[in-house]
């Protein structure tokens, strides 16, 4: 028994050994893996295509995070112009990286008639996870196309690229929308972000479901193209001047409870650079491993091809009462541990 024992032992080793080879084999497989997904280079006002070779369609991006992909939704303008825009469709992207994305789907399709038919306005879609009811909530601005009807309208899906089902529009409550974000706390409650022209850049909360708005939280000066971002027990709001397909200087506030008090606005970008030429659509927060890096996702918006509109994505800093980006290119991202360099 003890020599059969000794034998067995011997022939194990071997194997064990062989086991250990195919482990660091493997290991080493998966090295390139990690290398090629960080970090990844971003040039703002690049061309920026997706896996056919198309203009990325991410202009009013909507942007969640699901698992270790990231999920883009846009405007497809392509053959649009700012007289000529209409609904077409709003299609979703993902990425791993932040840098290279690939079409998937259409995520709202247009109708044959009513809020997503020919001729109309469907701007900004905004996407946000419903935790309770398990479905992907979608905001957007829907208008005629003489912007006179000025709402915004709701979708939903059980996945994040849909399709999505319409489920209607409303003046949230009773007041006019027009450029939304939307922005979802940490504690899980959705909010609403909504130019009202005639009142203000309102932020309203919306129903547990994230289908309704059931409260309004301030009402800020007038400021469009809203997008805010928490970081620690403050939140940053960012957003534009109104001055329509024309760029301006874009424009931060902060404070410590949404309900205010509001710092005064400020300036992000270097005076008179206008955002470097575009305007705010998103922030799009990086969390990873070694730290969190915070982009600023803006729209340079080309009036006569809107389709072709370059993307301006610049790193933030944040820090205290502070917001400020300056101009890289290109400069990278690194999706796996949040960090950012040039």
């Amino acid at each position: 028994m003890i020599t059969r024992s000794r034998t067995r032992g011997r022939l194990l080793h071997p194997l064990r050994l062989l086991a250990a080879l195919a482990a660091a084999t493997a290991a080493a497989l998966l090295l390139p893996t990690l290398a090629t997904a960080a970090p990844a280079s971003i040039t703002p006002g690049a061309v920026w295509n997706d896996q056919n070779g198309n203009f990325l369609q991410l202009h009013g991006l909507g942007i969640i995070k699901v698992g270790s992909t990231w999920y883009g939704f846009g405007e497809d303008k392509l053959g649009e112009s700012s007289s000529t825009a209409a609904f077409k469709n709003i299609p979703c992207y993902s990425s791993a990286n932040l840098a290279t994305w690939t079409y998937n789907r259409e995520a709202l399709t247009r109708q044959s008639s009513g809020d997503l038919g020919p001729n109309r306005v469907v701007e900004r879609p905004k996407v946000v996870y419903n935790s309770t009811t398990h479905q992907y909530v979608m905001y957007m601005h829907i208008d005629s196309s003489n912007y006179s009807e000025a709402k915004v309208g709701v979708a939903t899906s059980s996945t994040v690229c849909g399709p999505y089902t319409y489920r209607g529009s409303f003046r949230p409550l009773g007041q006019i929308s027009r450029d939304i974000g939307l922005f979802q706390d940490t504690n899980g409650t959705a909010y609403l972000l909504s130019e009202d022209r005639a009142h203000g850049l309102r932020i309203d909360r919306l129903s547990a479901d994230y289908l309704s708005v059931v409260s309004s939280v301030a009402v800020l000066s007038d400021h469009e193209a809203p997008a805010m971002v928490k970081v620690g027990s403050r939140y940053y709001l960012l957003a534009s001047h109104l001055t329509g397909w024309r760029t301006n200087d874009n424009q931060y506030t902060t404070a410590t409870s949404l309900s205010g008090p509001w710092s005064g606005w400020s300036d992000f970008a270097p005076a008179g650079t206008n955002t470097y030429n575009s305007q705010t659509a998103n922030v799009i927060t990086v969390q990873g491993t070694s730290g969190t890096t915070y982009i600023y996702a803006g729209d340079r918006w080309t009036p006569s091809n809107l389709g072709t509109s370059p993307l301006i994505w610049l790193p933030l800093t944040i820090s205290g009462t502070k917001v400020s980006t300056t101009w890289y290119s290109p400069w990278k991202i690194d999706a796996v541990t949040g960090t950012w360099s040039h």
